[in-house]
């Protein structure tokens, strides 16, 4: 099984499952949603607006392959491009901070380990270009119908509280924590398989190495 993760593109976000491809829920403030809904055009604003993030700031997703089947997805962007932020209760987002607004696995690839994959790649990104953090609404009652990231899951990849809510908290996690946690586990990986020796003259047991 093989697994890759790139850039959200115009060319690639179709690949996004279909119910989030027409999603606008962060990308427009609630009462233009509304009106794009009503007249039925919101997977255009979706491309507008990924579009417009791309040309003014750059990357603003990751899509996970597995086998190159869509497997799961992230989107973030700064702050001031995320109309809908500005609605909750705990904004607003620190002003060192990009804004991960969502991150979906297709059920059938659930429980494999890749939200955590998509949330380290998206931290390399952004370290890369000089962000100290991200940051998250988070729903606490996972109430939100998907369009909201559940808490549990940005407490087990390290987000912690910065202002609590008994709905929507607001979550940070530190980008150089992120990295060095990664790099702190491919060096523990790497001392152990460098300590792995197979002894050939010793006859095969049944079952496969390293399952």
């Amino acid at each position: 099984m093989s697994r890759r993760v790139v850039g959200v593109t115009l060319d690639n976000l179709d690949h996004l499952p279909q119910r989030c491809r027409r999603c606008v829920y962060w990308e427009l403030a609630p009462h233009v949603r509304e009106q794009a809904e009503e007249f039925g055009e919101t997977d255009l604003e979706k491309e507008a607006w990924v579009s417009s993030v791309l040309l003014e700031w750059g990357s603003c997703g990751r899509i996970i392959y597995v086998d190159n089947v869509p497997a799961g997805y992230a989107m973030y962007a700064p702050p001031a491009a995320v109309p809908r932020a500005a609605s909750f209760p705990t904004a607003p987002v620190s002003a060192d901070a990009v804004l991960l607004t969502a991150l979906r696995i297709s059920p059938e690839f659930e429980q494999g380990g890749l939200g955590r994959v998509l949330v380290q790649n998206v931290a390399k990104d952004l370290t890369k270009r000089g962000v100290k953090a991200v940051e998250a609404f988070a729903d606490l009652q996972e109430t939100a119908q998907g369009c909201v990231i559940p808490a549990g899951f940005l407490q087990r990849v390290g987000f912690k509280t910065v202002r609590a809510h008994p709905k929507w908290p607001r979550m940070r996690l530190e980008l150089r924590t992120a990295i060095s946690w990664k790099e702190d586990v491919e060096a523990a990986l790497e001392r152990l398989l460098g300590s792995v020796t197979v002894k050939t003259a010793e006859p095969a047991l049944g079952g496969a190495f390293g399952r």
